[in-house]
């Protein structure tokens, strides 16, 4: 669907559901609760709180969901054994970082993403190891730390990860050819979902599932995200 279908299929479905009561969304709301959609449900795929729930790489069809948001061995930022995130970092699935030891140079070694509760650091089987090519890390407010041993060095490191979405909007089909956001950014012209052609009806759907519970009650609204958040 290209963004003008996307608010035709929005207004169509949420008139269903009760005509009466629905008040005339302007362009801006309707883009604003379609992109709400849109992150939600990202997370619900990339990142589901509940073990049960089938996440990004279980099954081809969640793969297929949103590998066009999917970017792979990106160089990234490191400095005082801290890995900066990408400015559009939103979800981690893998990365891999090149370490050297004495003339022993380059090596690939896989980044394994821990706990701050376990013993890595202490357990001599569990610790960073260059012959073992494997260097461990945790998240922090800086981005991802990472342990080196002292007998070796990290040249680089790639990550794979899912990226924020560009954000979808009709600003060109508003009465004056564009808007603000709350933050100040002008938008103008028009910009399409980026994920898959079949996801677009699922999307406006959780839209409208979405305002039509902000329409009938805070409380029901609230409840309803905070059970898709847990997904």
């Amino acid at each position: 669907m290209t963004i003008q279908e996307m608010h035709y299929d929005f207004k169509k479905k949420l008139d269903k559901i009760d005509s009466e009561q629905n008040k005339n969304f302007i362009i801006p709301e309707i883009d604003w609760v379609l992109n709400e959609a849109q992150n939600l449900y990202i997370k619900m795929i990339a990142e589901p709180r509940v073990a049960n729930i089938s996440y990004f790489e279980n099954k081809q069809r969640t793969i297929d969901d949103i590998r066009t948001i999917v970017k792979e061995d990106q160089p990234v930022v490191i400095q005082n054994d801290i890995i900066t995130l990408p400015s559009d970092y939103m979800f981690h699935i893998r990365s891999y970082a090149y370490i050297s030891k004495g003339e022993c140079k380059n090596k690939k070694a896989r980044l394994y993403i821990r706990k701050h509760e376990e013993e890595f650091q202490e357990s001599p089987f569990d610790r960073s190891s260059f012959e073992w090519r494997t260097l461990n890390g945790v998240f922090n407010e800086r981005g991802i730390k990472f342990y080196t041993e002292e007998d070796f060095t990290v040249d680089k490191v790639e990550m794979s990860y899912i990226r924020k979405p560009i954000l979808i909007h009709n600003a060109e089909d508003f009465r004056t050819g564009g808007y603000k956001l709350p933050s100040g950014k002008l938008l103008s012209g028009s910009v399409n979902c980026e994920l898959p052609e079949h996801t677009h009806s699922e999307i406006v759907d959780l839209a409208v599932l979405l305002t039509s519970g902000e329409m009938m009650s805070d409380y029901k609204a609230n409840t309803a995200k905070v059970n898709l958040n847990l997904k």
